[in-house]
C-alpha cells in the first residue's frame, strides 16, 4: 500500500480541504501553514526539511537522492523525473518519494521496476484526480487470480458461531470477503447488497462464514475471522480478482445454524478440494462463475463459484514455507 501525501506548497485552504476528505496520509507544508492545516483535521502534517526535495537534471543529482537516503532520510525526486534515474536510485535506497502532477503520473510512479515508490506527493496540478489517485494507490492491493471451482457437497453443519463484519465502506454488487477452512482454498462470500421481499439489502457487510475461518487480509496476511475488530482493514475482493481495503465498523458473533460447502478445481496436478462454513440464510451469498451473488439457500451440486487456490503455510497469518495439510 502505498503513501500518499498531498503537497500544499503554495497554501491553498480549499485544496488542503480536498486533501483531507480524499483520505491522504500526510500534507506537506511550509512551517508557517502547519498550524492552519492541523486546525481543519486530524493528519500528518511535514515539512520540506522533514522531506527534502531534489530535482534530478544530470548524474550528480542521484548521488544527492542516495546519499540523503545513506543518512537516514527519506527524500523526495521533483516533480519531472524519468524513469531511468529513478531506476537508478530506486536500486540503491531503501524508501523513496516521487512527486506526481497527475493520475497517470502516480500510476508510473508506483511502478517503476515494479516495486515503485513508496510514497507518492501529489503537487498542486495532481489535485482533480486525488480522490482517484487515493482510491487506486492506497486502498488498491492489485489484482488476485480467481479459479472457477465446482460445488461437490452441501450439508448441514447444526449450530455454528459466524461472523458479521459490517465494514464502514458501502460495497458493490460482485463485492465480498476471500475466507475458508484453508488459506490453501477460500471462497468468495459475496456482500449483503442485494435485498428481497423479506430483508432490506445492507451493503457494508459480509456475512463472512464461522469464526475458525480463515480471511485473506490486505499485505499477503490472514486471519482468522474471530480476530477482527473494529479499526481492523480487511480485504474485499469483487469476481474479477480486483482488490481494496475496507475497514471493519463492527464485528458481530452469533449462533446461527450452518452449512457446510464443499467445492472443487481442477488443475494440472489434479483436483483440489477446499470447504467454508456459512450461516444457512438467504442472505448469504456467494459469487457464481459469471459473477452474479448465488444464495446458500439455492446453490446446487454441480455449480460453478469463483474460489481462490493458493500456497498453505501461514503462521500468525504470515505466509511461510512449511508442510502442512488442512481440511
Amino acid at each position: 500500500m502505498k503513501k500518499i501525501i498531498f503537497k500544499a506548497i503554495p497554501f491553498d485552504k480549499n485544496l488542503v480541504t480536498l486533501a483531507l476528505e480524499s483520505g491522504v496520509d500526510a500534507v506537506l507544508t511550509t512551517p508557517e501553514h502547519k498550524e492552519a492545516i492541523e486546525s481543519l483535521g486530524r493528519v500528518t502534517v511535514i515539512t520540506p526539511d522533514e522531506l527534502p526535495t531534489v530535482a534530478v537534471n544530470e548524474k550528480a543529482d542521484e548521488e544527492i537522492a542516495v546519499n540523503l537516503d545513506q543518512k537516514g532520510r527519506e527524500v523526495c525526486l521533483a516533480a519531472g523525473w524519468e524513469i531511468i534515474p529513478v531506476e537508478n536510485i530506486l536500486a540503491q535506497v531503501e524508501t523513496l518519494a516521487l512527486e506526481a502532477e497527475s493520475l497517470d503520473r502516480a500510476r508510473l510512479a508506483a511502478g517503476v521496476l515494479e516495486r515503485g515508490a513508496d510514497t507518492i506527493v501529489v503537487t498542486p496540478e495532481g489535485a482533480p484526480d486525488l480522490k482517484t489517485i487515493v482510491a487506486e494507490l492506497k486502498l488498491s492491493q492489485g489484482k488476485m487470480e480467481l479459479q472457477k471451482a465446482v460445488v461437490t457437497e452441501i450439508e448441514s453443519a447444526g449450530l455454528g458461531h459466524r461472523v458479521c463484519v459490517d465494514t464502514i465502506s458501502m460495497l458493490k454488487k460482485g463485492q465480498g470477503m476471500l475466507t475458508g477452512n484453508s488459506s490453501a482454498f477460500t471462497f468468495l462470500v459475496h456482500a449483503e447488497t442485494e435485498s428481497n421481499p423479506y430483508v432490506a439489502a445492507r451493503p457494508f457487510r459480509i456475512n463472512a462464514g464461522a469464526v475458525h475461518a480463515y480471511a485473506q487480509m490486505p499485505g499477503d496476511k490472514t486471519a482468522y475471522l474471530e480476530e477482527l475488530s473494529s479499526g481492523t482493514e480487511v480485504l474485499i475482493v469483487d469476481a474479477d480478482g480486483k482488490t481494496s481495503v475496507a475497514v471493519v465498523g463492527r464485528s458481530k458473533i452469533e449462533v446461527r445454524p450452518m452449512l457446510l460447502i464443499t467445492a472443487e478445481v481442477a488443475t494440472a496436478a489434479g483436483p483440489v478440494s477446499g470447504k467454508v462454513f456459512l450461516q444457512n440464510a438467504e442472505t448469504i451469498r456467494v459469487v457464481s462463475s459469471d459473477g452474479e451473488p448465488v444464495s446458500v439457500v439455492t446453490l446446487k451440486v454441480g455449480d460453478e463459484i469463483m474460489c481462490r487456490l493458493d500456497d498453505a503455510g501461514r503462521h500468525f497469518g504470515m505466509r511461510i514455507s512449511e508442510d502442512i495439510v488442512e481440511e
